[in-house]
């Protein structure tokens, strides 16, 4: 991010993006359109978020689509935060975890998003899985959709909110971790004042939000406070929307991330 600039871009084909592009709702049009984001922006942008869903209910053919998006993307030095939300337990979230995280395989990527709700230890088979291969985690923890809050702001027997134990386990993973860990905490740019929450983990904040939710880059310290120079803010129908032309994408990259780094650095 420091070379690149500090901005992740979703690729996110789904049907009324592919409709404004020009392009059909099936597998040669998600091709189409990653293949466009992946040529136009893998050499400006720093991270790139795909998401899973959108490859995935094509069956088989849409998941061969995402596994080369995955490697072009990494061909050409970008980092892949895999947006997949799994979560399980035991077995299951191993082969979750074999299937994003092992290096061998053809979806690995260098983070999975994650779901902890069924208890933060149930995603240690991610983690250990992650440490090994030199990847990392975004876990869900304080998300933009308005029904997060029901889950995320309950307040527990000991007075946390349960969004605020998931950064605490969060930290815990990182500590000691230079410049930074690899265990980060998905949290929505739109959720305004989040001073009420420690959001110091020594980790990443993936943030979703800026752009076509109504959250801007200006509104970052705000939200994020100290923590704003760990926040990786997403962006994806704010520079999508631009396409399928080539330099219209990159020039609104760029503009993005041009007004990230001002706000950030200010």
């Amino acid at each position: 991010m420091d070379t690149r600039g500090p901005l992740c871009v979703g690729i996110d084909p789904h049907a009324p993006l592919l409709d404004s592009w020009g392009l059909a709702d099936d597998v040669a049009g998600v091709e189409r359109f990653s293949r466009t984001v992946v040529e136009a922006l893998a050499g400006q942008v720093a991270v790139f978020k795909p998401q899973a869903a959108f490859f995935e209910r094509f069956g088989s053919r849409g998941v061969a689509v995402l596994e080369r998006t995955v490697a072009d993307v990494r061909a050409a030095g970008g980092l892949v935060v895999m947006d997949a939300k799994r979560g399980d337990i035991g077995s299951t979230m191993a082969a979750y975890a074999e299937a994003f995280l092992r290096k061998d395989s053809p979806l690995f990527s260098d983070a999975l998003t994650v779901s902890p709700y069924l208890g933060y230890g149930s995603l240690a088979p991610a983690v250990e899985l992650a440490r090994e291969n030199g990847a990392g985690l975004f876990v869900l923890a304080l998300t933009s959709n308005p029904e997060g809050a029901q889950v995320q702001r309950a307040v527990r027997e000991d007075g946390l909110s349960v969004g605020a134990t998931m950064l605490r386990h969060l930290a815990a993973e990182n500590a000691g971790a230079a410049p930074m860990g690899s265990f980060g905490a998905v949290v929505g740019a739109t959720l305004g004042d989040l001073s009420s929450f420690d959001l110091d983990i020594n980790g990443p904040l993936l943030a979703p939000g800026v752009g076509a939710q109504g959250a801007t880059a200006a509104d970052l310290p705000a939200v994020f406070g100290a923590a704003v120079r760990n926040v990786v803010p997403n962006v994806s129908r704010g520079v999508l929307r631009h396409g399928p032309d080539a330099a219209a994408l990159r020039e609104a990259a760029a503009r993005f991330a041009d007004e990230i780094r001002a706000a950030v650095e200010a």
